[in-house]
């Protein structure tokens, strides 16, 4: 039987995601889902203030708001030429060539597992720690196993479901903080009342910009999975434009609002020194003054949702990545098989499910810190990661206009990608240099995660290059199931 024979067609069923499963409201879900904007804020923003620019952190995020909106130009715009479940792979892979884009496809397979697994030991940390106090006592990692269980089972059914899911846990998290947000405006601010000198370009460039932005960066990781659900959106073409734009700006608009709220509780003079006093309780001291206790309780537990909520979308998000390798070629075929019921790429699901498994209980063996090191290791990696795979995307978008026809202007095809190239460049450059900061380890190891990420995208390279000389028919397939 020759190579192309064996190749199920592009349009079989069974390698087709389910079609039209999705509108605009599920993607920007999925996508502000997988930010965590609870977590983003309270966990990730203090840290900002203590270590960065203190007041200017709300203007941080504005900039790193304005950096996703200048990528999301060119990235859109490439959407509508080339789509699906391989999302970064097939951008990469149209515009650069296929051994980068197999390389960016391992990058981003690394990358969003890291970001899994961390979660993953963050949600057994705080489960553990919440449900002590009634009696009962578990490691936390069996709140992490059991998680993956449901996360699994979610996983295996409609992506409509999910994206119902994660619709309420994300409507539950943002309301919490709206609320906060609200009250702290409406009493006036703390001691130094209303000031919007958080937007100040005195405040915004202030000494430590650079070490706030490592942690602002990483609060926008996975706003660029709407075109990974190109395949099963309603009207693709308009719908994941829209919800790039949306959500890119919804993270941006409550990314600063609530940051900006927060420095009128405690004042611009004050923000910093407040939160590098209490990094765990900055907002929760907040919330207990402006609205009572429970505030604070509800707050806890909606930040256990908020982290299952953005476990579940990377879930769908891996799902996705190993199910476009599967019926590439480039995995087992059995990847690229889809749910006969549900349209979902289950396969993939029961072997990415395995993978953070057996990595969670390596970290078990080894004894791991769930908080110091299971999360913060992986989520340093995973910021490298990202990084490193939306500068080709950016370079890919920048090539693929230079020899496709199109339409559109300069600012679309040139400057924007541009600019947005040489941000992410400055963030790479800015995260790298602070990892022993962002992890809170002077690990050797955590030092050579920038090396190990490089690593993975080459020999993803080395695999394509492969491929080419053992399986042209194969090779020369890559990137054309997607179209």
């Amino acid at each position: 039987m020759t190579l192309e024979a064996s190749m199920p067609a592009p349009s079989s069923p069974e390698r087709r995601l389910a079609k039209d499963s999705v509108g605009l409201a599920h993607i920007v879900f999925f996508v502000v889902a997988a930010a965590a904007p609870l977590t983003a804020v309270v966990g990730a923003s203090p840290a900002a203030f203590a270590f960065g620019n203190g007041s200017g952190v709300p203007g941080a995020f504005v900039l790193a708001g304005l950096l996703y909106l200048l990528f999301s130009v060119g990235f859109t715009a490439m959407s509508r030429h080339v789509g699906g479940a391989g999302a970064f792979y097939t951008y990469i892979t149209h515009g650069i060539g296929k051994p980068a884009g197999v390389g960016g496809a391992f990058m981003a397979l690394v990358t969003y597992s890291a970001v899994q697994i961390a979660i993953y030991g963050l949600f057994g940390f705080f489960m553990a720690n919440a449900i002590a106090p009634l009696g009962l006592v578990l490691p936390w990692w069996a709140f992490a196993f059991a998680a993956l269980v449901v996360v699994l089972v979610c996983g295996q059914r409609n992506i409509a479901f999910s994206g119902a899911i994660l619709g309420v846990c994300m409507i539950a998290e943002i309301a919490i903080l709206l609320v906060l947000d609200l009250a702290i405006v409406f009493s006036g601010g703390g001691p130094e009342g209303i000031s919007f000198s958080s937007f100040a370009p005195s405040s915004v460039f202030a000494p430590g910009l650079g070490v706030a932005l490592v942690f602002v960066i990483g609060s926008f990781i996975g706003f660029e999975a709407t075109a990974i659900f190109g395949e099963e959106a309603e009207d693709p073409e308009k719908s994941i434009p829209r919800a790039t734009y949306v959500a890119v700006l919804l993270i941006t608009l409550f990314y600063a609002f609530s940051t900006w709220a927060i420095v009128q509780f405690y004042g611009p003079g004050k923000v910093q020194a407040a939160a590098a006093a209490s990094l765990d309780s900055f907002y929760f001291t907040a919330a207990n003054s402006v609205l009572g206790p429970w505030s604070s309780q509800v707050m806890n537990v909606l930040l256990i949702t908020s982290l299952f909520a953005c476990i579940l979308s990377f879930h769908n998000t891996l799902n996705r990545y190993f199910f476009a390798l599967g019926r590439e070629g480039l995995a087992a075929r059995a990847l690229g098989k889809v749910h006969a019921r549900h349209g979902s790429p289950y396969a993939a699901g029961l072997l990415q499910s395995l993978i953070a498994a057996v990595v969670l209980g390596l970290f078990v063996i080894f004894g791991a810190d769930p908080y110091t090191v299971v999360f913060s290791w992986m989520a340093a990696l995973a910021g490298i990661g990202i990084l490193l795979v939306q500068v080709l995307v950016s370079v890919a978008i920048i090539m693929f206009f230079r020899k496709t026809p199109n339409s559109y202007s300069a600012w679309t095809t040139i400057i924007a990608p541009t600019l947005a190239l040489l941000g992410l460049i400055g963030s790479l450059v800015l995260v790298s240099s602070n990892l022993s900061l962002l992890s809170g380890s002077e690990s050797p190891i955590v030092k050579a995660f920038p090396y190990a990420m490089v690593l993975v995208g080459i020999l993803g390279a080395l695999f394509a290059i492969r491929v080419k000389r053992s399986k042209p028919a194969l090779y020369a397939s890559l990137g054309k199931v997607f179209e």
